[in-house]
């Protein structure tokens, strides 16, 4: 009897855990795949997936995006409007002047055609030319280069200071133009040859300026064997300073006395030539015969005592001013010019404008300087003349001069 009503509790207990386990739903895994994954279902029981949305790059989050929200504060896109200036991360600032042109990159303007222009911007040799084979990326536009910044410190004409007076020989013009425009780009030199207290150095020194260069031109030196070397930019302006000091000092090279009659002022000699009690007659000529050729073998300053290496000299000036110059915008613009006045009107870039288009002006008049050595700073001289700040005159090298053969 015991055992039956065991049996029949066992009975009754196992039927109620079966209808338990009858009542319960199957639990199922859910299991997230990701899109571009193949990975095969879990084992031990069915599978539901649930498909997750890609996570986009950021690449594709800037595709999708305006090109103003891409771009920061509704900005437009430099390479968008050609007036790019290698720096595509540039914040814009605000309208006013004193920002600094690091931080602030004003609309470029379409740049004058000039025959040279290209060479510039693609030139790394000393020699301004492109020696390799491969092409090399254009140079990025300088801030001196735009016409904003082609302001002059001062106003007017400038044909009256390069024009020669009329009653002044060519030779004494030509002196006194050397030794004036020397004497204002010494003084542009001061800036960047003073001694900063904090760092004890000028700004111009070895290792801020390893090579004498404007942009992707270099000079060279020559050294006591005639070989052209590489010499730091202050060491270069050091020694063009001291051989243009010592040419215009130098009474042979330029006299400042008035010239005496001597056996090289005739061609027949004079009461100085050795041997000779009187001049020497030559022989018989015609009316038409030019004084130059009466007088012998002529020469630029021949007439106001200057030797015959004059003119060679005061070319040989004015190209290595030119390269003061050069080296001074392209190497120092932003710093010291720039930051001397915080970007305003007066004592800063513009004078160095007003100095530098005063001596364009008087090089290209008289033809004292080739479109070769121009290269570095082509398109700023080519906003000036078509904005008339060069003398059309000067321009167009009304005055130049052809040395007699």
């Amino acid at each position: 009897m015991l055992v039956l009503d065991y049996l029949v509790v066992s009975l009754l207990i196992l039927l109620s855990l079966l209808s338990l386990k009858q009542a319960q739903p199957v639990r199922r895994r859910t299991v997230t795949r990701i899109d571009g994954m193949n990975q095969p279902p879990p084992r031990g029981g069915p599978m539901r997936t649930r498909r997750v949305k890609k996570i986009p790059s950021k690449r594709e989050l800037y595709r999708r995006c305006p090109m103003t929200h891409r771009q920061g504060f509704n900005r437009q896109s430099n390479k968008a409007n050609g007036h790019g200036n290698g720096n595509a991360n540039q914040p814009k600032g605000t309208s006013s002047q004193n920002s600094s042109p690091t931080a602030y990159t004003p609309p470029m303007p379409p740049l004058t055609t000039s025959a040279s222009l290209s060479s510039v911007l693609g030139s790394n040799s000393e020699n301004g030319s492109n020696t390799g084979d491969a092409p090399i990326d254009p140079e990025p536009t300088k801030f001196f280069f735009r016409e904003k910044y082609a302001r002059l410190g001062v106003k007017g004409n400038f044909m009256p200071l390069a024009a020669q007076p009329k009653n002044v020989d060519l030779g004494e013009w030509l002196a006194h133009q050397a030794v004036e425009q020397y004497r204002l780009v010494e003084a542009l030199l001061q800036c960047i040859q003073e001694v900063d207290s904090n760092t004890g150095l000028p700004i111009c020194n070895p290792k801020a300026c390893p090579v004498m260069s404007a942009g992707r031109h270099t000079y060279t030196w020559l050294n006591n064997e005639k070989i052209p070397i590489k010499v730091p930019a202050s060491q270069y302006i050091s020694l063009v300073q001291r051989w243009i000091v010592g040419k215009i000092h130098d009474p042979k090279a330029f006299p400042t006395d008035n010239p005496t009659g001597s056996a090289t002022t005739y061609a027949s000699g004079g009461l100085n030539t050795p041997g000779a009690n009187i001049p020497i007659a030559m022989g018989p000529t015609k009316l038409t015969t030019p004084l130059s050729t009466l007088s012998g073998h002529d020469w630029v300053g021949k007439s106001s005592g200057f030797p015959e290496t004059f003119f060679g000299d005061c070319k040989t000036c004015f190209r290595q001013i030119f390269r003061l110059y050069a080296h001074l915008y392209h190497s120092h613009w932003v710093d010291p010019f720039w930051h001397m006045t915080n970007g305003t009107n007066s004592n800063g870039w513009t004078d160095l404008n007003s100095c530098f288009v005063h001596y364009i002006s008087v090089a290209k008049l008289f033809g004292l300087l080739s479109e070769k050595d121009m290269e570095p700073m082509q398109p700023l001289i080519g906003i000036w003349i078509a904005n008339g700040s060069i003398p059309a005159d000067a321009a167009n090298g009304a005055c130049t001069i052809v040395p007699p053969q």
